[in-house]
């Protein structure tokens, strides 16, 4: 387990992280995700000891990573967003230099080699420099290194960036076969990549966690209703008047209609009431037909770039009404930071 308290890093007037605070239980992939900037590199450098913070602590399954980095280090693989490999070494001779830099005994070592070659499918490539090898199988000899030692912890910073669409249906199932065993920790900011291969998500913005939870609660706590596509042919201050009749729709975006006397709209709808059935048939009432209807729930892209976007437009040195959802034995909930930081 990883547990990380009140993590700050300060470069000069910028805060690159910001009092970031959250647990990593075991046997889980998570996904940590953030725009460009947002601090992820800056936290996963802090949470693998190869930075240190301003402020805040981790501790690898028990272990604090600054007072204790032996003994955490060795629960944790780590592949930084650039694979650390040498070009002029194979991969077997790097694998082998790792694993003697991390004290495995020869047999330890050469299996645990042969075992990381076989999972990561270089095996092929073993004997070739790596400075010729694709970007692909550099990335694979980077994710192979992780797993020596035997490590509970595999972390993951942007393994996918840069290879073509098959190298990252390949990586994606080595982190799928990796979480079998291990907890893993994938840091990026492709939102289908998270969705892909992630059971837990961790959002990021300017430094500050203000999401965290499975995906599928994410999306049913920070979602609390859906919306509604609809094309109706008939009269549009007629349409309008059915709709706003109906206190759960909240928001209606009308968008132009290529067919006249067609109103396409958006609908935005609170709670968990589905009301198709209930506007099908008040727009039949009316004599207005119902053309296509279409329920939209909310996905991890949407739920991305709302979540960053409010993040983004709070005024400076204030925060807004907090989405992250922090754990609280084992239970998500939204909180109000304006409430906490009025209590602190």
């Amino acid at each position: 387990m990883i547990e990380v308290k009140n993590l700050t890093k300060v470069y000069g007037n910028h805060t690159a992280v910001d009092g970031m605070s959250f647990k990593i239980y075991n046997g889980k992939i998570y996904g940590f995700l953030g725009p460009n900037g947002a601090g992820k590199s800056t936290t996963m450098n802090m949470m693998t000891g190869c930075l240190s913070p301003t402020a805040g602590s981790v501790r690898i399954n028990g272990f604090d990573i600054y007072r204790e980095p032996l003994k955490a280090k060795k629960c944790i693989g780590y592949l930084p967003e650039i694979p650390p490999v040498y070009g002029e070494m194979t991969p077997y001779e790097y694998l082998q230099f790792v694993a003697d830099a991390k004290g495995l005994t020869y047999e330890r070592a050469v299996r645990q080699v042969q075992e990381a070659m076989e999972l990561t499918g270089i095996l092929d490539m073993k004997d070739r420099l790596i400075k010729n090898l694709s970007k692909g199988y550099r990335q694979r000899v980077g994710i192979a290194q992780t797993m020596l030692g035997n490590p509970d912890i595999i972390i993951l910073d942007e393994p996918t960036v840069g290879l073509d669409p098959k190298q990252i249906i390949e990586i994606r199932e080595l982190i799928r076969r990796l979480g079998e065993t291990k907890t893993v920790i994938v840091s990026s900011h492709i939102l289908a990549e998270i969705q892909e291969v992630c059971d837990h998500v961790l959002i990021i913005s300017g430094g500050k966690l203000i999401a965290n939870a499975p995906i599928e609660e994410l999306q049913g706590k920070v979602n609390s209703g859906c919306k509604l596509k609809l094309s109706v042919r008939g009269d549009e201050a007629g349409i309008l008047e059915v709709l706003n009749a109906m206190e759960a729709i909240t928001t209606c975006t009308l968008s132009p209609s290529r067919e006249e006397g067609v109103v396409n709209m958006t609908l935005s709808v609170e709670g968990e009431e589905d009301l198709r059935d209930r506007i099908f048939f008040a727009m039949a009432d009316r004599r207005y037909a119902v053309l296509s209807m279409e329920r939209e729930e909310e996905n991890l892209e949407s739920i991305f770039l709302r979540l960053t976007e409010e993040a983004a437009s709070a005024p400076s040195g204030a925060t807004k009404k907090s989405r992250a959802l922090p754990e609280r034995d084992g239970e998500y909930e939204l909180i109000d930071t304006d409430k906490e930081e009025k209590e602190n």
